[in-house]
Formats: structure tokens, sequence, C-alpha cells
């Protein structure tokens, strides 16, 4: 259950951005959660939606965006997104791949009032 981990910072993060930008309250909290990060999205979406009520993001809307697996290949320096989790290069059928996008959670964007 890190999901309980991951929203206190979160929230942390929003006050901080609140402060900086002098704002009254955060209508919209937008992330980016790649399918590798590990995190349960439904729990996420509980956990944000139980602690936000004593914090600047208690009216706030969570958008999940999910980010599929992006891959660049080492043999072919192709770059591409993985439909499935079978990882081979959809040129050249190579094994070699490095993971350049989908393991990670970004905050993408706030709306502050």
């Amino acid at each position: 259950m890190h999901e309980y981990s991951i929203v206190q910072s979160l929230l942390d993060q929003c006050e901080e951005h609140a402060k900086v930008n002098n704002a009254k309250k955060i209508t919209k909290v937008v992330l980016k959660i790649g399918i590798l990060s590990g995190i349960e999205i439904d729990l996420l979406q509980t956990a944000f939606d139980t602690f936000k009520e004593e914090t600047i993001c208690h009216e706030a809307n969570l958008i999940i965006n999910l980010q599929k697996i992006v891959v660049e290949c080492n043999e072919c320096n192709e770059t591409s997104t993985l439909e499935k989790h079978e990882f081979l290069c959809p040129k050249c059928n190579s094994n070699n791949l490095i993971v350049v996008d989908g393991e990670d959670m970004f905050l993408m964007s706030l709306e502050l009032e």
C-alpha cells in the first residue's frame, strides 16, 4: 500500500506549488503514470480522495493519464511504443531494449485558483 505515501508526497507538492503561486485552492491535479510503475491506480485514486479533504486539494479532481511502455532498441536504434508486454523490438525483433518511458509517475499539471 505504498499508494498512501505517494499521495502524501503528491499533496505536499501541491501545497508547495499553491504557496509559491499564491493560490487559494487547487481544482485539478494531472498525473502521468507508467504502466510499469507498480502503482495501483484504483488504490491511488481512493487514497487521494481520502487524504485530500483537509488540504488545498479538497475540491480537486485527480486526472490520471496512463503511459504505455516506450523502448529504444540498441540494435536498430528504433524508438517504439509497445502494445503488449513483449519486450521485443517491433522493427527488428531484438530483445536488446532500453525502457525510455512507462516506468515512472510525474505530476504534469495543476489548475490553481
